[in-house]
């Protein structure tokens, strides 16, 4: 089958993989419908972080095509959402919800696993890693596609800042990052209940999509400058809740800076701090949580938004493309030219 594969920084290409099969009487095939780059992608592919050679892709959906003998909630012809790490929704970690530190799984496109950045995935733990989608009287139309493929990952990711940030009713809350986990986010704070979103963009087209996800200010000053334009927005006193989505020393310190003392911070960038201090969060008495996003928690609480028209994810997709094309895909969301690239795999 064709499949992505990452062989060495900045470099990606179209090669091949043999087909997957059942190992497990818990695992299923599937044949992808959509997959996508995420912004962590970038991370290897420009060298900061390391990757097993290999095949890529963690976010995607697809049809089963095949199911082990010990599977009983999926069926062959299925539509199903992969989140981007799979679990087995029996151990200690999985019952409290956390399915993304599940002590048996592991992550799709890891380098050994099957990604979702080519034709077929094997996924382990079928019952309890993917999530079936009812088919809608009309089909599935491609702008609910690519809100199904967001849920794999991003939207999830957005949602965990929040929900890690403790954000309810009446909050004031900003997010720093306008990547597409930054603008998962403002749509997670507004589903949430917040009462005023600062989004944090310097870049008009990733703005749009902020205030369609419910934004209600836009700062497009950075560092220092945007920690004085956020406190010039809440009177000096900052916001109840900051949520980091890029990972870097300075958007976490950032972070520090807007949200009020006895703040919460909701920090799911991947961090790659050189500088941070904790005692900057301690002496604040700021809350910080978030970590990994466990996504086949959260799909459960967000399909049905989707699926009823009140949220829209797929809206960080401006980008679309085909396998053959992949390193393009690639290309567009290094060089900022798009906000996440989507890619189009077969036909549900």
């Amino acid at each position: 089958m064709k499949a992505t594969l990452f062989n060495e920084d900045g470099t990606i290409s179209l090669g091949e993989r043999p087909d997957p099969t059942l190992h497990e009487p818990t695992d299923a095939l599937v044949r992808v419908v959509r997959g996508c780059v995420c912004g962590s992608d970038l991370w290897y592919y420009r060298g900061i972080n390391k990757h097993r050679a290999g095949s890529i892709g963690h976010e995607f959906i697809g049809v089963v095509e095949a199911i082990g003998s010990a599977v009983t909630t999926l069926k062959v012809g299925d539509l199903v959402i992969a989140p981007f790490t799979f679990n087995d929704g029996t151990c200690p970690a999985c019952v409290a919800g956390f399915t993304a530190n599940c002590f048996h799984g592991g992550s799709f496109g890891d380098g050994i696993h099957d990604g979702g950045q080519g034709e077929r995935v094997r996924s382990p733990f079928a019952d309890a890693t993917l999530v079936p989608v009812p088919r809608p009287e009309g089909g599935f139309t491609d702008d609910l596609l690519a809100s199904l493929t967001a849920l794999s990952d991003v939207a999830c990711t957005g949602y965990h800042a929040a929900v890690s940030a403790g954000v309810g009713p009446g909050d004031t809350v900003a997010v720093v990052g306008d990547g597409a986990v930054g603008l998962s986010a403002v749509q997670a704070a507004k589903l949430l209940g917040a009462k005023r979103i600062i989004a944090l963009s310097r870049h008009p087209e990733r703005q749009a999509v902020a205030w369609k996800f419910g934004a209600t200010d836009v700062v497009e000053t950075r560092g220092d400058a945007a920690v004085e334009d956020v406190l010039k927005l809440t009177d000096g006193v900052g916001v109840d809740a900051a949520l980091e989505c890029v990972g870097t020393d300075q958007s976490i310190a950032t972070c520090v800076g807007i949200v009020r003392a006895g703040g919460r911070i909701g920090a799911v960038g991947v961090p790659t701090y050189q500088e941070f201090q904790y005692r900057t969060v301690f002496w604040k008495n700021v809350r910080l949580g978030g970590g990994v996003a466990h996504a086949r928690h959260y799909i459960d609480q967000l399909l049905p938004h989707v699926l009823d028209g009140s949220i829209n994810p797929g809206l960080v997709f401006d980008f679309a493309t085909d396998l053959d094309h992949v390193a393009e895909a690639y290309s567009a969301m290094d060089e900022r030219r798009a906000i996440k690239s989507l890619l189009v795999v077969s036909e549900p």
